[in-house]
């Protein structure tokens, strides 16, 4: 037994290491696993393009003609304009003038680099011409960055250049040095820590309050490398925290940075909060859970996962695995079904389909995990599924929860990405304002803005905001893209 566990372990290894990271699985399986995995979205394909690309071939035998897709209307259009000589404009025939019958139209994509210019601002002075005194001059609108000589699109230019396209400072700098503009490194440091840090406080708080009030917060952690923290070697792992909440058009995303991630840092994230938990199986929740009367909610990806690393250790794709893998799929096709349901009408099939579904499976359990070595990668997924087996039946109880946790493990995955190219940060204090500028983009994007222009608009305006009410019609989902296309304040 012990030697099966150790080529288990090895093929799985061999597998994580070499294979591709799709979980496709023999197409003699049938459909139903392969639904799966277009219907959850965090285990897509790496490389969607390729996939698409195979699966043509497969399908015909004959490449599909793709035409060159439509340039988007809202980009401006610069007319060139050719036209015949006039010596050519008779026929050759008999000698007669062409007359203009039509036009032919191509459309080709055009890409300027970045304009970048000085904004001069001059404020008249006057005086009293028989006195000299009682000067006034002009005031300006109150600034983000008073001193500072970057204006609130080059900061919002420089955040989500950083935040969204994780770009590291350093690139940004050489690439402003092209242009030959030099700001170095260590300002754009020091404004992003002042933007998340302070400028963007009073947004964060009331999105925090918004976080806390939903009846269901997913929530996510990953690592995060902090060079200066006091009491921490710069080698020590940090964490960023992420929580989402929202319906559609008015959704919350929330990072928050921690050097630890013990239990004592959900307490603090979820004070006050009692609603549905929708989490992985990490025992750091367990506290606040108990302390707040959360409700807490596994997820079935997460089980679904351990399914197939069993099924890559083992030398046959099918068996007890597949059969997991198979159950879960079917509960993935009834969600998909009723989607677009409202949580009531969801909740009645859940309860008519799924939990059909559910007991099968949990008599299935009980039977498997007696017959399969605890050691095993196919035991350890039976005893996972059978430890998180209540949180992972909770949705039968209430149409609102989710079946899986792929919401926040998509809204950390930006951060993820970011942190390959840039790796760390200095300090606690860069640390706590990349999780604002973070939780402002992601939100800003989840509710269908875009970020640059909601950056820079909400950079001007916070400094005006004078009430709670001010800042509130600056929340993503109090504007539109038009409002921020339209508005600038130099026009």
């Amino acid at each position: 037994a012990k030697i099966n566990t150790l080529l288990e372990q090895l093929r799985l290894s061999r597998a994580q290491r070499f294979s591709s990271s799709s979980e496709k699985q023999n197409p003699d399986q049938g459909e139903l696993f392969d639904e799966v995995e277009q219907i959850v979205s965090s285990e897509a394909d790496d490389n969607p393009v390729e996939k698409s690309n195979k699966d043509d071939k497969t399908t015909s035998s004959t490449p599909k003609k793709r035409g060159r897709s439509t340039l988007p209307a809202h980009l401006p259009r610069v007319e060139v304009v050719y036209d015949l000589d006039d010596a050519n404009k008779f026929c050759p025939h008999d000698g007669q003038p062409l007359h203009k019958i039509g036009e032919e139209v191509s459309e080709q994509l055009e890409i300027i680099p970045a304009t970048i210019q000085v904004i001069r601002s001059i404020r008249f002075k006057y005086a009293c011409r028989c006195c000299e005194q009682g000067i006034h001059t002009a005031s300006m609108p109150k600034q983000a960055f008073p001193k500072s000589n970057a204006t609130e699109g080059t900061l919002a230019y420089i955040a989500v250049s950083k935040y969204q396209d994780a770009l590291p400072l350093y690139r940004l700098e050489n690439i402003f040095k092209r242009a030959q503009v030099h700001i170095p490194r260590n300002t754009m440091a020091n404004w992003m820590i002042k933007l998340g840090g302070e400028i963007f406080t009073p947004l964060i708080n009331l999105l925090r309050d918004r976080l806390l009030e939903q009846p269901l917060i997913h929530y996510d952690e990953t690592t995060y490398q902090v060079l200066n923290e006091e009491g921490k070697t710069a080698q020590s792992k940090s964490y960023m925290w992420v929580g989402l909440a929202g319906e559609q058009g008015e959704r919350v995303v929330l990072f928050d940075y921690s050097p630890t991630r013990a239990g004592t840092v959900p307490i603090s994230l979820l004070d006050d909060f009692s609603g549905y938990l929708v989490t992985d199986d990490y025992a750091g929740y367990n506290a606040v859970c108990t302390a707040n009367g959360i409700t807490r909610v596994a997820c079935w990806a997460h089980a679904r996962r351990k399914f197939t690393d069993a099924l890559k250790a083992q030398k046959t794709k099918s068996g007890k695995a597949q059969m997991a893998v198979n159950y879960i799929a079917k509960l993935y096709r009834i969600e998909k079904k009723c989607a677009d349901l409202s949580n009531e009408a969801r909740l009645l099939i859940r309860q008519k389909e799924s939990a059909i579904i559910i007991n099968e499976m949990r008599t299935w359990l009980d039977k498997s995990i007696l017959q399969s070595p605890k050691e095993s990668v196919l035991g350890k997924a039976l005893h996972y599924l059978n430890n998180n087996w209540s949180r992972l039946v909770e949705f039968l109880t209430d149409g609102i929860i989710p079946l899986d946790n792929n919401a926040a493990e998509n809204a950390i995955r930006p951060f993820v990405i970011g942190r390959k190219n840039w790796l760390h940060s200095s300090s606690e204090n860069g640390a706590h304002a990349s999780a604002a500028i973070y939780s402002v983009i992601e939100t800003a994007k989840a509710n269908g803005l875009d970020a640059y222009g909601y950056l820079k608009f909400i950079i001007e305006q916070l400094p005006l905001a004078e009430s709670v009410e001010q800042i509130e019609a600056l929340l993503p989902w109090n504007l539109k893209n038009d409002q921020l296309m339209a508005w600038d304040k130099y026009s």
